[in-house]
């Protein structure tokens, strides 16, 4: 249903590395309506009353608009009082996907009221065939930004290669 980019090969085959200490990037493809609905697919889901959260594990995939976040565990976390999202937390290894951009990262939390995706650990993004990696990155989603912090390290492609003949 979902197809989900392989960015692992596309940092293999990129060349020309450039590293920095920090990063602002243009994340235009990121941005993101978070009023709009928030549909959750999963192989299993645990409810808790008590707490206002709901554990999904298995295949967990997330859509809302353009944008889709898989990962093997998410929880939903309900605003006090009412029946909305506050936020989700996914972790176990979680992709973002949106348009022709791509992160992957180890967990992500979603602030849906802010507007902003923390991905943390290993984080990857691919933007066509440029990446970037960091251990940190916040997406701003009202404005299509993100800022990468720790180690951040580009790989920018110079165009298309020339064959030799």
């Amino acid at each position: 249903m979902f197809r989900f980019l392989t960015v692992a090969a596309t940092l293999v085959a990129l060349s020309g590395p450039v590293l920095a200490q920090g990063a602002q990037v243009a994340f235009g493809g990121m941005q993101q309506d978070t009023s709009a609905p928030v549909e959750v697919s999963a192989d299993q889901l645990q409810v808790n009353q008590s707490d206002g959260t709901a554990l999904y594990t298995g295949n967990v995939v997330i859509g809302q608009g353009e944008m889709r976040l898989a990962a093997p565990r998410v929880l939903v976390v309900f605003s006090e009082g009412e029946n909305r999202i506050e936020r989700l937390e996914a972790t176990g290894g979680v992709t973002l996907v949106s348009g022709e951009e791509a992160a992957e990262a180890e967990r992500a939390d979603y602030d849906i009221d802010n507007g902003t995706v923390v991905m943390t650990g290993n984080v990857l993004l691919t933007q066509g065939q440029n990446a970037l990696t960091s251990e940190r990155m916040i997406v701003n989603l009202d404005d299509g930004t993100a800022q990468m912090t720790g180690r951040v390290r580009t790989v920018i492609s110079q165009g298309s290669e020339t064959q030799d003949q």
